[in-house]
């Protein structure tokens, strides 16, 4: 297999050491939901050079930007995974990540859309939302009124 089939991953340890934060820190991000770590067969969180970019562009933006986690989670709610995932409408109605906007759709349990994509790792709205520039991006394509055209279409 290639190395792009398997890429290389950190341990939580390693990880922390990378980004220079503490590995409690680490884990307060997953625990605040900006970050989902694979595992190993182990069970032992497994990062991903992904994952760190990710890391690094929410703390970036929280340095530069001044902004919170809580801030950031509420700008990352503000992603339609429904529209993203083109959920059909029965799906959105049984869906809690649809009416919610209090916290990222990875976070938020009984999504129906698992049923379509299984994983929040492989979500595209997960997957999207790990750079700045596409999450700025993401959030002015999605206004209320950019969501009521898409949903009509």
């Amino acid at each position: 297999m290639s190395p792009a089939e398997h890429p290389r991953t950190y341990s939580i340890s390693e990880a922390a050491d990378i980004l220079c934060i503490s590995v409690p820190t680490l884990r307060m991000y997953e625990r605040e939901g900006l970050v989902i770590p694979s595992r190993r067969a182990s069970g032992h969180r497994a990062y991903t050079e992904e994952q760190l970019e990710r890391i690094r562009c929410y703390r970036q933006t929280m340095v530069r930007d001044k902004v919170t986690i809580a801030h950031l989670k509420r700008l990352l709610s503000l992603i339609p995974c429904w529209v993203i995932n083109q959920c059909p409408e029965p799906t959105r109605a049984a869906c809690n990540a649809f009416p919610s906007r209090e916290a990222p759709c990875w976070e938020v349990t009984g999504k129906s859309w698992q049923a379509l994509c299984g994983n929040c790792l492989e979500c595209e709205v997960y997957k999207k939302s790990r750079d700045a520039g596409e999450l700025v991006r993401l959030i002015a394509e999605f206004t209320p009124s950019g969501v009521q055209e898409l949903s009509k279409g």
